[in-house]
């Protein structure tokens, strides 16, 4: 049986085009920018169809977005995905990373799976710890901070080689797994002209609330445990301090700075 691998593949503001802007509720405007999958999910995409391509395997892509995401999933589909799921609901609107867990986990339950790849973090939210949440909403093991996945079917195990501050960890899990990847897990493919004509023929099935079994009283804007309360421009920055002059007198003045400023 050919490995499942779901890919969780956040839309996010294309880092590319205009600085992100707030609305008048605090909230992200992401109608301001187009969206674009985030840049941390390309990668563990990248490695799924790595895995696909030397021993097969079926890669599904998984979001949580509004309706316009359909789009945005296209390119990982002309990567080389086999078929989309997006969760969408207007009950979702203003939901945190708790709601977004409690989805996520809600669609995947009615999936079948091997490993569910999840990025770093993005580049919107910047939490990192959606894969973490997975895996206890799931009871499954977490393999986080991944620069190489090396899955074993037969075995039914996965073996992570993860970075750490002293080096890599190698560490093995039996299957179903939750598996956090980071960049080092190798640049993401460009879509051929081939697969971009493809990805047009290829499913993406979307999800509301009810059809993965929640409600929505459970999750949304109305359940966020976080709300931004304010928001103000820091103030400009003072005229720097340029220091001239040979090396024995530039030395000595940036010292006396320091100690003007109570910093050494």
């Amino acid at each position: 049986m050919a490995l499942r691998i779901v890919v969780l593949t956040k839309p996010v503001p294309d880092p590319a085009a205009a600085a992100e802007k707030l609305g008048s509720d605090n909230r992200l405007d992401r109608a301001a920018s187009p969206a674009v999958i985030n840049g941390n999910d390309e990668y563990t995409l990248e490695a799924a169809l790595q895995i696909a391509d030397a021993q097969g395997a079926e890669v599904t892509l998984l979001a949580m977005a509004p309706p316009g995401a359909v789009e945005t999933m296209r390119k990982g589909l002309a990567m080389g995905a086999h078929r989309g799921v997006l969760v969408t609901d207007p009950a979702l609107a203003g939901s945190d990373v708790a709601s977004t867990i409690k989805v996520l986990a809600a669609a995947l339950r009615q999936m079948e799976f091997d490993l569910v790849f999840a990025g770093f973090d993005t580049s919107d939210g910047v939490g990192g710890i959606v894969g973490a949440g997975l895996a206890a909403a799931l009871q499954l093991p977490l393999l986080s901070s991944a620069a190489r996945i090396e899955p074993n079917v037969e075995a039914g195990m996965v073996r992570v080689r993860r970075i750490s501050p002293t080096g890599f960890d190698v560490l093995e899990a039996r299957l179903p797994a939750i598996v956090v990847g980071t960049q080092l897990l190798g640049a993401p493919r460009y879509p051929s002209l081939k697969g971009i004509m493809g990805a047009r023929q290829k499913e993406i099935v979307q999800q509301s609330l009810a059809d993965i079994g929640l409600s929505g009283g459970e999750v949304g804007g109305a359940q966020a445990r976080t709300l931004v309360t304010g928001r103000r421009t820091p103030p400009a920055r003072s005229a720097a301090t340029i220091v001239k002059g040979p090396p024995d007198e530039a030395a000595r003045a940036i010292v006396a700075l320091l100690v003007e400023r109570r910093l050494i």
